[in-house]
């Protein structure tokens, strides 16, 4: 599993309760993706490589949660992803708010098949310096592989078993 991330300023620290965050979001989400996607596909390889995916967002405890939210959860920078690799699954993702030095977790499933259990998967690092309380932490984690040894079947075993039909 490899993450890379990107610290950044935030944008509407000290502003009060913004109610339009879509101008700053236009701006900044494309360019984010434009930078962290060719990094993680650079270092685990190629997009081929990358079987499981996801994302996360950290804001500054000065911050909302809103704040972090709003760069990952956007089609402009999720899809710089998705179509980078292939992806046709949604991307797991994270968005919390914490202190310099913070957990950061980014959950994984598999690009394409989100019922693969296998490629459930959990990436976590710290940034020790990062996200101060007027920062914003975006990262995103790609797996070239499913977790070792995995034996808990998938969700298309568990839905035939209690006779649930596939969506």
């Amino acid at each position: 599993m490899v993450s890379v991330a990107a610290v950044i300023k935030n944008p509407w620290h000290g502003k009060g309760f913004v109610e339009d965050l879509k101008p700053v979001i236009l701006d900044l989400a494309p360019k984010l993706g434009d930078v962290l996607v060719p990094e993680l596909i650079k270092e685990i390889g190629s997009p081929e490589k990358i079987l499981a995916y996801g994302k996360a967002g950290v804001v500054g405890l000065s911050g909302e949660i809103e704040h972090a939210s709003a760069f990952i959860h956007t089609l402009r920078f999720g899809n710089k992803f998705r179509d980078a690799v292939g992806g046709t699954s949604y991307l797991s993702f994270t968005n919390t708010r914490g202190p310099a030095g913070c957990k950061i977790s980014i959950p994984m499933m598999h690009k394409t098949d989100s019922g693969l259990r296998p490629y459930y998967l959990t990436h976590e690092f710290t940034i020790h310096d990062a996200p101060f309380d007027d920062e914003i932490v975006i990262a995103i984690g790609g797996a070239s592989s499913g977790r070792a040894h995995a034996r808990t079947g998938d969700r298309y075993q568990d839905m035939k078993e209690m006779g649930i039909e596939p969506k």
